[in-house]
């Protein structure tokens, strides 16, 4: 069921009953895997919430849980338990609707080892009769199996039949069965006859009653919507093909999924006076000045550190959960010791202490122009010890300099953030090469530093040209954290994790969104778009229906007080909306296009989460510290498509639709306008986008009055 934005949370129906029946109801948690659909069903956890009473509320991040290491926290641990949640059906119109009850996880899930087991010739009962007729299969009834009729169909007066034995299927043959046919059609309808395996087949029948994706070079046949036949031609929506890769869910080498590439769109392209180059972002970024104060000799006040150490753990650490609380209290004595002026130790102090007093003083849009952003003091110090850790091949030289990466996202400084990362990069591919490189006790924040950096990468790709680092090649060897170990009585805060985990589950199917549409040899036309966005689509919903409750944020219009929930409601949105973006792309080609039901129907959806993306504005200060320059791109994109919209007589009707007055989207807009131009003095690659975001409302609004 996909979540409606004109109400509650999918599951607020049902969150009393939930509630009611935690002893029993296990709770489903954002360990993402392959498919994206999360089941996390731990013994430990279960334990866990069930001490601390089984509410929404008790729930915490599994701190304790590294000791065990138990299979369920591996990919092969959840992969089975996760496949099992999600609805195999051929056709995504087919699919039941959930009613918001979650299903306890088998003991396969639990422990994936009983099914090895299995192999070893162990005999399990069976819960069922092997023999059912179809009245009882329907009510899915036990049946005694009695012929002619059975006892239910008997007191029914029911026509008692039985499948031939020839053909009798339980549920696991089902499964397997299903599941096999839907890969082996998305492999035939979008993947055949292209060497990457990326692609959509151009010569499929399915593309005669397609709906062109291309500004340009289009080829039409007739002029009724239901004849139209339009195909993207070789330079289509990508540039140039991407390295053959087995794993969709990483970033392609090149792609159009980008914010500028929406300046090469009909109509929107009439927004602007001249053209740009997608790449002049990036060469904006490469010619900035450098940061002048790190050259001075750093001088730290250490007088209010315990403030801002807290400040870290409280507001900061949930964005990267990469700093143990556990183990704090012994980095800082040997930073001390050293008197910070030498070890990773005192590096990664300041670089906290930095953080720290960074997030007390809200998003550094809002700063006094030419002020020293706040935690420069301890940056500077911690970057004078940097060189030392960059020839340093630790763990905890990898963790200073993401650390420092995500400080410079704090300063909204993307290119020396990647440059950062890269290094990261570096050391990460060379512990990991041979696993024995990495001590026990830090492999749980090696996995964390690896995730955070695939992670931040992929956020830079998907908005500048810039080389891969590689290290997305250890992605299918690096496990999912699960907890820092440590004594509690020395924690200064709390291990949370369950937002770190369901990023990367959302970054993961993002990725694969511009894998499977915004590539080179992805979608020719909206009809072969159609089963692919169906199935990213759902498994955004199945994203979402996953999340622990604490997290699963509501649908409603109104902003939300807790700053977690709302960077995922906004990040929930930016993807459905360039999931759907490209049949936007198909209307402004062809405005006949949208007299197809279901172009019409994905241009709603398209339009309706960018709205939802932007109406509230200043909710984007709730993930200031990691994403405002990216949130910032993601802002002016779905706004540019917006403004494109409201060109258009087919896309206005709808976006009218969604908006209680004409003027609500005038206003949405000019709040946009506003805030990016707060944005400018912080970036030149943002202070070009308010000014081709300022320039492109003035055009609109000429545009639509003449």
């Amino acid at each position: 069921m996909s979540p409606s934005s004109n109400g509650d949370s999918p599951h607020s129906s049902t969150a009393t009953m939930t509630a009611a029946a935690s002893a029993t109801v296990v709770g489903r948690f954002p360990l993402p895997n392959r498919d994206f659909t999360i089941e996390v069903p731990s013994p430990q956890l279960l334990a866990q919430v069930q001490v601390n009473g089984g509410g929404v509320n008790s729930l915490k991040s599994p701190t304790s849980l590294k000791s065990a290491r138990t299979p369920s926290f591996s990919r092969e641990g959840i992969l089975g338990s996760a496949q099992k949640a999600r609805n195999l059906s051929q056709s995504s119109d087919n699919r039941p609707e959930s009613n918001g009850m979650q299903k306890a996880p088998s003991d396969e899930g639990i422990n994936p080892l009983k099914r090895r087991n299995t192999d070893a010739g162990v005999d399990y009962p069976r819960r069922r009769a092997t023999i059912a007729c179809e009245v009882c299969r329907s009510r899915k009834s036990r049946c005694d199996g009695t012929k002619p009729k059975c006892k239910l169909c008997t007191e029914l007066g029911a026509e008692c039949i039985y499948r031939e034995p020839g053909i009798k299927l339980d549920a696991g043959d089902k499964l397997i069965l299903e599941r096999l046919n839907r890969i082996e059609n998305l492999l035939q309808m979008n993947m055949v006859g292209h060497p990457n395996g990326m692609g959509m087949s151009h010569d499929s029948p399915n593309m005669s009653n397609g709906t062109a994706l291309s500004g340009d070079n289009l080829m039409g046949i007739g002029s009724n919507a239901a004849n139209f036949v339009s195909v993207i031609p070789s330079g289509g929506l990508g540039t140039w093909s991407a390295t053959a890769t087995n794993n969709i869910s990483t970033m392609p080498k090149v792609h159009t999924n980008a914010a500028l590439h929406l300046l090469q769109w009909p109509m929107i392209r009439d927004l602007v006076s001249r053209p740009y180059d997608p790449q002049i972002l990036l060469q904006l970024e490469m010619a900035r000045e450098p940061l002048h104060s790190l050259a001075k000799t750093p001088c730290v006040d250490l007088s209010n550190t315990n403030a801002y150490i807290e400040a870290y753990f409280d507001r900061v650490n949930i964005w990267y959960a990469c700093v143990n609380p556990y183990t704090w209290r012994s980095h800082y004595r040997i930073a001390l010791s050293n008197g910070f002026r030498e070890g990773p130790e005192s590096c990664i102090v300041l670089l906290v202490l930095a953080l720290g007093q960074a997030s007390s003083r809200g998003s550094i849009s809002r700063i006094v122009p030419h002020e020293d952003p706040p935690g420069l003091q301890y940056f500077t110090a911690a970057w004078s010890l940097l060189p030392g850790m960059m020839t340093s091949n630790s763990v905890l030289a990898a963790q200073c300099h993401l650390l420092a990466a995500a400080y410079m996202f704090y300063l909204v400084r993307p290119l020396e953030a990647w440059n950062l990362l890269c290094t990261t990069s570096t050391k990460l591919q060379l512990l990991l090469m041979a696993p024995s490189r990495v001590p026990a006790d830090q492999r749980e924040l090696i996995e964390r530093i690896y995730w955070n950096s695939l992670l931040f990468e992929s956020d830079l790709l998907a908005e500048l040209d810039l080389p891969h680092s590689g290290v997305v090649a250890f992605e299918e060897n690096v496990g999912l954290p699960c907890g820092f170990e440590g004594d509690e009585q020395e924690a200064v805060g709390r291990d949370e994790l369950w937002y770190f985990l369901a990023e990367i589950a959302l970054r993961r199917l993002l990725n694969r969104v511009s894998q499977l549409i915004y590539s080179k040899d992805s979608m020719a036309s909206t009809t072969s778009l159609e089963p692919v966005v169906a199935e990213l689509d759902f498994q955004l919903t199945q994203w979402y229906e996953s999340l622990p409750l604490p997290l699963q944020f509501p649908f409603t219009r109104t902003m939300l007080p807790d700053p977690v929930q709302t960077v995922l409601r906004l990040r929930f949105f930016a993807c459905r909306t360039i999931i759907y973006r490209p049949y936007i792309l198909a209307v402004l080609d062809n405005e006949q296009a949208v007299l197809d039901p279901s172009v019409r129907e994905a241009c709603t959806k398209c339009l309706e989460a960018s709205i939802r993306q932007l109406e509230h504005i200043t909710a984007h200060h709730a993930g200031h510290m990691p994403y405002l320059w990216q949130g910032a791109l993601s802002i002016v994109s779905q706004t540019l498509l917006v403004m494109g919209a409201t060109m258009s007589p087919s896309l206005s009707s709808i976006l009218w639709s969604l908006v209680p007055h004409r003027d609500t989207i005038d206003q949405i807009i000019n709040d946009v306008v506003m805030e990016i131009e707060r944005y400018a003095v912080l970036s030149p690659s943002l202070s070009l986008s308010a000014e081709i975001i300022k320039e492109a409302e003035v055009r609109r609004r000429t545009y639509l009055s003449g």
